[in-house]
């Protein structure tokens, strides 16, 4: 196959979901993967009808288990994986720090960091063998050092440790034609964001899609919002 691979994760509904169908319309083959294989098929389906390549996969990012016979099955299947965006992700706790319980903190930290370190650990060395590769890690401005506050602590932990991940992985692949960034796609209409959210799916995707077809010459280790830079 001569098109370009990407792994989308959390592609079943809301910003993955959408990623997926614009990664699409550039030609790119996209590997919609989500918890329940079904919820993926969904998305194939759309992009299919729409002249576009898809498959569906089941992939919980919080089990290892789980990573690990997904990767076994698409690398059994393809050579190069060119593109991986990191997009499944929880919100698991509301109020103050003090109403954080481990499981909240720990379940936040299996989904938003730890899935996203496993398959980044296997799809890095990949894309290093094969020289290329785009890595989006979908973060938030929850997450920036720079400006943060109180509450939703497991959530902003996971996602300034996201952004942590996104810095080692660009020092790691360094003089390769390998780009890692982390984005943050705004407060976004989905099931996470809620209806009072101020930018549309499509919006939240922009900068996440852009990221993932950067030329040689774009920008790698930072962090974006509609895509310019923000401070971590």
């Amino acid at each position: 196959m001569d098109k370009k691979i990407a792994i989308v994760t959390g592609a079943s509904r809301g910003i993955g979901e959408e990623v997926s169908k614009q990664l699409s319309k550039s030609g790119i083959h996209i590997i919609c993967a989500s918890r329940k294989k079904e919820d993926s098929e969904k998305t194939v389906s759309y992009i299919q009808k729409e002249g576009g390549s898809a498959e569906a996969f089941a992939l919980d990012v919080s089990d290892p288990d789980s990573i690990d016979m997904f990767l076994e099955e698409i690398l059994s299947k393809y050579p190069k994986i060119d593109i991986l965006v990191n997009n499944a992700g929880v919100y698991l706790d509301s109020g103050s720090i003090e109403s954080t319980t481990l499981d909240m903190l720990q379940g936040t930290l299996d989904t938003n960091l730890i899935g996203p370190f496993l398959l980044s650990q296997k799809i890095l060395r990949l894309m290093k063998k094969n020289g290329y590769g785009r890595i989006v890690n979908v973060s938030s401005g929850m997450g920036q050092l720079y400006d943060m506050s109180s509450g939703y602590s497991a959530y902003r932990i996971s996602k300034t440790a996201l952004n942590a991940l996104t810095r080692i992985l660009h020092s790691e692949s360094s003089g390769k034609d390998i780009k890692t960034n982390s984005v943050c796609p705004g407060w976004v209409r989905t099931d996470m964001g809620g209806k009072a959210a101020t930018r549309s799916v499509e919006h939240g995707a922009e900068t996440i899609v852009w990221a993932a077809q950067l030329d040689k010459n774009g920008p790698s280790g930072i962090f974006l919002r509609d895509k310019k830079e923000i401070p971590w």
